[in-house]
């Protein structure tokens, strides 16, 4: 019925998208969703190229990086991205997760993500730890590069500069400053502060 995969794909996206109503979020993973699944480049995808020509523009497409699991993402891979898929990726960030060697876990700051990304992304998406309370840290620290996004830029509009400041009034790094140690720092006190409560609170 359809002369290629990612034409198949699309269609049915669509239609499903479409039968739905066209809800303000709806996530679509392509076959190539990290730069070393595409051949021979993202740009160059001939998969990516009709994905992003044919896929509905309310309709959001999930990326992880450069691989599945990225432990950098750059500016200019993003707007690689944004080109062939015409419109910007929702980040899946494999970052922390285990579920491929459940004998690891991972407990560092968020790191490895290029200041000024939010301006390239649709949205992020954290792919934790399978253990629950190991990934008190990752969250944590992703809020605080969160925030410090929110500070830096610089184009703004008055609703997001009212965040800021409400954001602002909170502890932690301000605009424009995120550090992965001062973040891990700031995550270790408040998960101290939480183990030291469920000490107190048994029933917790």
């Amino acid at each position: 019925v359809f002369p290629s995969l990612a034409q198949a794909h699309a269609s049915v996206a669509n239609e499903v998208y479409q039968e739905l109503g066209q809800p303000s979020v709806f996530l679509f993973c392509p076959t190539e969703y990290c730069s070393s699944l595409c051949s021979p480049s993202p740009s160059q995808s001939c998969y990516l190229q009709t994905i992003g020509q044919e896929l509905l523009p309310g309709i959001s497409i999930i990326w992880t990086g450069p691989k599945v699991v990225s432990q950098e993402l750059s500016a200019a891979l993003l707007e690689e991205v944004e080109g062939v898929l015409q419109r910007r990726p929702v980040i899946w960030d494999n970052l922390y997760a285990n579920d491929y060697d459940c004998r690891r876990v991972f407990l560092g700051p968020y790191m490895g993500r290029a200041p000024g990304l939010m301006s390239r992304l649709h949205g992020l998406l954290l792919n934790p730890n399978c253990e629950l309370q190991a990934n008190f840290i990752p969250i944590h620290t992703l809020g605080t590069w969160f925030q410090s996004e929110l500070g830096s830029c610089a184009s703004l509009d008055h609703a997001g500069m009212e965040m800021v400041a409400a954001l602002g009034d909170s502890q932690g790094p301000q605009e424009g400053s995120y550090n992965p140690q001062e973040a891990l720092e700031l995550a270790l006190c408040d998960w101290v502060a939480e183990i030291n409560q469920q000490a107190l609170d048994p029933g917790r």
